[in-house]
């Protein structure tokens, strides 16, 4: 359903730190970078995620909303949350199964440091 999405950020410089460390975790990479913004996707892909340069005029949305990363394996769910928050990054849920989103669904939620939610999960429903 969805072509892609755009995190507006106050610093690219930190939020690329960031998220070069984290999407790398989870199998991802920048795909095009240029002076406002850096777009990451599959290799050989075109951008699924960008973050766009806005300095003080970038605000995280409000409660309720986050944004989930597909990741490839358990392992990589809690190499994203331990590299989330070597880089800035606020923990939000540790590593581990959420049995109430199902029996395989394994998840971890962070902050990153511009307040965006996100998370990384795994579970056979995945294609990624």
């Amino acid at each position: 359903m969805l072509h892609h999405l755009s995190f507006g950020v106050a610093d690219l410089v930190r939020a690329t730190t960031f998220y070069d460390a984290v999407l790398s975790a989870l199998g991802y990479q920048r795909v095009w970078t240029d002076d406002d913004a850096i777009g990451y996707g599959l290799s050989g892909g075109g951008d699924l995620f960008c973050l766009k340069l806005r300095g003080a005029n970038a605000k995280a949305p409000g409660d309720g909303f986050h944004l989930a990363f597909a990741a490839p394996s358990p392992a990589a769910v809690v190499q994203f949350h331990a590299v989330a928050l070597l880089h800035g990054g606020i923990d939000n849920g540790s590593p581990g199964l959420r049995l109430d989103y199902g029996d395989d669904y394994f998840a971890a939620f962070v902050i990153d440091p511009d307040g965006h939610h996100i998370e990384a999960v795994w579970s056979n429903r995945c294609t990624c």
